[in-house]
């Protein structure tokens, strides 16, 4: 067995890799580089299980980022049970090749609960006063607390949050070096989420983006140095590009006003209330899956949704079917966005009565994917004193709500999920082996066998 290093680093695509990223760019001229087909939707969920599983979302039943999950009546994002993920992963079939083979999974998603030897992963405390405190899961779960020890504790706040920045990123590079001394993995998953942030604020503006080009280069030139002395194949991919957006659709607004939506009234705010809804959208950057109860409804939804400016296309079962979307999970309906074009997951009609989690960083509670996240309201006056009287709540034991994020989303400038046209903002695939891969274009399925050729050879 080779000991191989695959490291995601998201959002990386041959459009941002250039002056600012100087160290990437000459290793990438070094190799062999790919683009990798993208998978509907391009999003991380999807997009990892089908590298992992060699499976299409049809057959793995990662639909997205999130899903309705029909038996309890409720949108779900971000679960991390490996038992979602319903085709084995690539440990599974490497341990049946070699039983000695191990794996460390820093970060991947769908990561607890699995059989891969080290894993280590988000994972927000929550106590019962109400507090989100930072923290991580690992198995085994001594792991969590010796990287903690090492490192500091995980920075969940600038994993994302419009405190998102490069010490996340840098804490998971670190930690994972920490795994590989430490246990020596036959193969080592390494996630870096920094190129996500800025590109989904400010789109392909390089004027903008330029400093995390360069802070996730020098990341990538730390954790490629460090593999290659351990005489590791480095393997580098992508699991989407973005691209630049400008206009938001307000895709539950619209069935809200079309009589599909139901709300319930709680404490005087709103609620989307999917079981007793006709149809609703789970929206989830530039596609939406559209559930609709009444199966003869579906007709009027489609055509409705297909009048909508912005919406490029609305796969029936056919167009399913022939982007691997033929999946229970899946709506009756799936949405796609052109390419100057999103979906929120906005269902109120008046932003006095939104939710209380409208203006949080509450990625469970949302009924949909909310990239203005990532932003703090700018009309909120002495923004640093309000935000800092909140910690201070905090940190003396109080509840406090942190009602920072604004309500327009015409702020966020970039996105992806659909696929783009240009393969210039498709994920890549990168190596340093020539006989690892000789293609130009790959399929996204064929990313696991890859990997596997990279450990095991022919």
């Amino acid at each position: 067995m080779k000991k191989t290093v695959v490291i995601d680093i998201v959002a990386l695509s041959g459009r941002v890799i250039g002056e600012h990223t100087p160290f990437l760019r000459d290793w990438i001229a070094k190799g062999q580089s790919a683009t990798i087909e993208p998978v509907l939707p391009a999003v991380t969920c999807s997009a990892q299980s089908v590298y992992l599983t060699g499976k299409w979302p049809s057959e793995n039943g990662i639909v997205g980022n999130g899903w309705y999950f029909r038996d309890e009546c409720e949108i779900k994002f971000w679960r991390q049970s490996n038992n979602l993920v319903q085709s084995e992963k690539i440990w599974d079939v490497a341990k049946k090749i070699n039983p000695e083979f191990t794996v460390s999974n820093m970060f991947w998603w769908y990561n607890m609960y699995s059989n891969a030897d080290y894993q280590v992963t988000p994972r927000p405390l929550y106590p019962a006063n109400g507090l989100k405190l930072p923290d991580c899961h690992s198995h085994p779960m001594d792991l969590r607390d010796r990287l903690q020890n090492e490192l500091g504790q995980f920075p969940l706040f600038s994993f994302w949050g419009p405190n998102a920045n490069i010490s996340s990123t840098k804490w998971i590079a670190e930690a994972s070096k920490k795994v590989d001394e430490w246990h020596n993995p036959t193969l080592t998953l390494i996630y870096l989420p920094h190129l996500d942030y800025k590109l989904q604020q400010c789109g392909i503006d390089f004027s903008k983006i330029g400093k995390e080009l360069t802070e996730i280069d020098e990341v990538a030139k730390d954790l490629i140095g460090y593999y290659e002395k351990q005489g590791a194949k480095v393997i580098l991919l992508s699991e989407y590009g973005i691209t630049s957006v400008n206009q938001p659709i307000h895709i539950n607004r619209i069935l809200r006003e079309k009589g599909y939506i139901s709300v319930k009234n709680e404490l005087g705010l709103e609620t989307l209330d999917a079981g007793t809804s006709k149809a609703f959208a789970v929206s989830d950057h530039q596609l939406a899956h559209i559930y609709v109860k009444d199966k003869k409804d579906i007709p009027a939804v489609k055509s409705l949704l297909e009048s909508i400016p912005g919406i490029e296309s609305v796969l029936d079962e056919a167009g399913k079917k022939a982007f691997h979307l033929d999946h229970e999970r899946s709506g009756e309906l799936v949405a796609v966005a052109d390419k100057d074009s999103w979906f929120t997951y906005y269902f109120w009609l008046d932003d006095a009565i939104a939710p209380d989690y409208a203006r949080c960083v509450d990625i469970h509670r949302k009924p949909g994917y909310d990239p203005v996240e990532m932003f703090a309201d700018p009309k909120i006056k002495m923004l640093k004193a309000t935000i800092g009287l909140k910690i201070l709540k905090k940190k003396l034991g109080f509840r406090y709500l942190m009602d920072i994020i604004p309500l327009d989303a015409t702020l966020v400038k970039g996105s992806h999920g659909a696929i783009p046209k240009d393969s210039l903002d498709h994920p890549v695939f990168i190596s340093q082996d020539p006989a690892l891969n000789s293609k130009a274009k790959l399929s996204p399925i064929e990313i696991q066998d890859l990997i596997l050729k990279s450990v095991f050879g022919n």
